[in-house]
């Protein structure tokens, strides 16, 4: 038989999902792939998207596990519309999976999985690899677990510990698709198994076994090739969200010269934040992880009190238990950062899932008036400099700040440009020492009252949640004097508008219609309006980072347009604010699927806003 000849085809960009059940290593696989994107110097953007039952039964849709990344030549901001390629590692992952693919999209499936068993539980009443369902993609049925067993059949191993090495064999395929390198896989997995150099051995094997397949099998025609993108000169490394926010606290804490203390009760999707916190007592950091989310936060209260830079964080269910808490950092005026990493509610909801339903939480949730800062990040890497933004805020004007993530940002991940020292912000930090007409409620020209660390001599003050008197904090119950510290604490946040940046408007800065974001929405917002743009349609982006207060020209932005569109993963939140604030009448569009947007969603509404009429 002649041999195919194998076309080389260059593209700009692909987007691959991984799927399989939870036990089958797709996140493994998926960051790996990631990895290796990166090292090779393309953009990436990743969705890990886990199941949200903590134990479903292996073979069923509830347990799929998937991981969506999307890498390119070009700028890339979302981890992809719709997958090109989808390897599914059983019926259930391709059948949740399959809706989703593009057209002619590749589907490569372990074959030896479509048993009558897994079919059932997929709920497939044929098998789609013999039924001509699948005649409208281009589908490779290999038998992952047969060849994995075959490679690794004289490596003692287990049954088990064999079968869990088919993942490599996986990504030893695409790898070869792709054009990707093995040694950086090949290095990882011989630092991940060091204490185990048989598993590494087999686990290496298996990843070879799987790209030498695809050059030796001859049912592939073409293989592709994915240049590197041109970004900024700099060290780049690969950082997800959670990581990124704890990198940002441990940068704080140098920039502040105070120690980082972090109390904190793990919650999905958050707990990662711990995690990598943990690993820097080097750096003086301290981590407690508290019984509970009350301790957690009132902890960092202490460490605040004690003179610490001090964060908790949590997700919505664990913020509504920090609610009292946080009212009295506000009482004490305290500098605390609180990071909600946002996921879907209201209850225990989808706790491996994203959305943005905590705006009005974080803004009112909580009994008096109790004004705090918040802040939103962007992307994984934004975090990184969010966390330090909210840290000096707090710093500086001496009240909590929340600071929002998503599960999105959380667990995705993308290239960091490593910032060199230069490039952060100065953070200054004025504790109080001097006894001589020392009042612990006077009050600096942002409105800050001092910082008096328990200890030194001739600043013994007290207190606590009680209403203070101006100046002296004594206890007060004077109706007047409640007054004015309400209208005070409001006041102080207020003041932060000089000290944050304008909003900046990406395209024309006024005209048709304006696209408005917050947190983890940028980049599918950022690629539908760039797409409307060149498809001749009048339409700018602004993207808040600072949700409280809002940048000083933000309403004059908004007045600089004939409509206002919000995309927002609630069913208003951002929306209700402005029309509160502003009086403003503005579009709502909303998704809460537990799932980022798509940016040709938001495309297509820009387009029947503006009634398609692109001149």
């Amino acid at each position: 038989m002649e041999e195919k000849k194998l076309e080389l085809k260059e593209l700009d960009d692909v987007t691959v999902m991984f799927a399989g059940d939870s036990g089958d290593g797709m996140q493994l696989t998926g960051t790996q792939f990631s990895i290796t994107s990166a090292f090779a110097g393309n953009e990436v953007a990743t969705l890990p998207d886990y199941p949200a039952e903590i134990r479903a039964p292996a073979g069923t849709l509830y347990g799929v596990s998937g991981f969506q990344l999307h890498f390119g030549a070009k700028d890339v901001h979302t981890p992809g519309d719709r997958p090109d390629v989808l390897v599914a590692m059983n019926p259930a992952a391709l059948k949740k999976n399959l809706p989703n693919l593009k057209s002619h999209g590749i589907i490569i499936v372990n074959s030896d999985s479509f048993d009558k068993k897994n079919l059932r539980l997929a709920k497939y009443e044929s098998n789609p690899l013999e039924d001509d369902s699948l005649s409208g993609y281009r589908v490779y049925t290999i038998p992952i677990t047969s060849l994995t067993q075959e490679a690794l059949k004289d490596s003692g191993l287990s049954t088990k510990e064999i079968f869990r090495s088919k993942n490599f064999f996986a990504l030893g395929l695409t790898y070869w698709l792709f054009n990707r390198p093995l040694e950086p896989t090949m290095k990882w997995i011989d630092e991940k198994f060091a204490k185990r150099p048989d598993l590494a051995e087999a686990n290496k094997k298996t990843l070879k076994a799987g790209y030498y397949y695809g050059d030796t099998i001859n049912i592939f025609t073409t293989r592709y090739k994915v240049k590197p993108a041109k970004m900024p000169k700099g060290t780049y490394r690969s950082i997800s969200g959670n990581e990124a926010t704890a990198l940002g606290f441990v940068a704080a804490s140098k920039l502040s010269g105070l120690p980082l203390f972090l109390g904190s009760y793990p919650i999905t999707p958050a707990s990662e934040i711990l995690h990598y916190l943990s690993k820097y007592k080097n750096f003086g950091v301290k981590t407690f992880q508290a019984e509970d989310e009350i301790a957690g936060i009132s902890s960092a209260i202490g460490a605040s009190f004690g003179g610490a830079l001090a964060i908790t964080t949590t997700s919505g269910p664990g913020l509504a238990l920090k609610t009292e808490a946080t009212g009295l950092a506000v009482m004490v005026e305290l500098p605390l950062v609180i990071v909600d990493v946002q996921r879907g509610g209201p209850s225990t909801g989808l706790p491996t899932k994203t959305e943005q339903a905590d705006l009005l939480q974080v803004m009112y949730g909580r009994n008096g008036e109790a004004p705090v800062a918040v802040l939103a990040a962007s992307t994984p890497s934004n975090c990184f400099k969010m966390a330090i933004e909210a840290s000096r805020l707090a710093l500086k004007y001496m009240t909590p700040v929340v600071l929002l993530t998503d599960g999105y940002i959380a667990n995705g991940s993308e290239p960091w440009r490593i910032p060199h020292e230069d490039e952060l912000p100065k953070i200054k930090v004025e504790k109080r020492t001097d006894p001589e007409g020392f009042q612990p409620y006077l009050r600096d020209e942002n409105l800050a009252r001092p910082w008096a660390v328990p200890g030194t001599p001739g600043l013994e003050h007290r207190i606590g949640g009680l209403e203070k008197a101006d100046i002296t904090g004594n206890v007060s119950y004077d109706p007047d004097n409640h007054d004015h510290m309400v209208r005070t604490r409001t006041k102080k946040i207020q003041n932060m508008q000089k000290d944050i940046p304008l909003l900046k408007v990406d395209g024309d800065e006024q005209g048709e219609l304006l696209v408005v974001g917050w947190g983890g929405t940028y980049g599918s917002i950022k690629d539908a309006v760039d797409s409307a743009r060149e498809d001749g349609y009048n339409v700018s982006f602004a993207h808040l980072h600072y949700m409280n207060p809002f940048p000083s020209n933000f309403e004059q932005m908004l007045r600089n347009f004939d409509k206002v569109l919000i995309p927002e993963i609630n069913l208003g939140q951002l929306a209700k604010l402005i029309k509160s604030e502003f009086l403003i009448d503005v579009i709502q569009f909303n998704r809460v699927r537990g799932l980022p947007f798509r940016s040709y969603e938001i495309k297509e509404k820009i387009i029947e806003i503006l009634g398609g009429n692109n001149e």
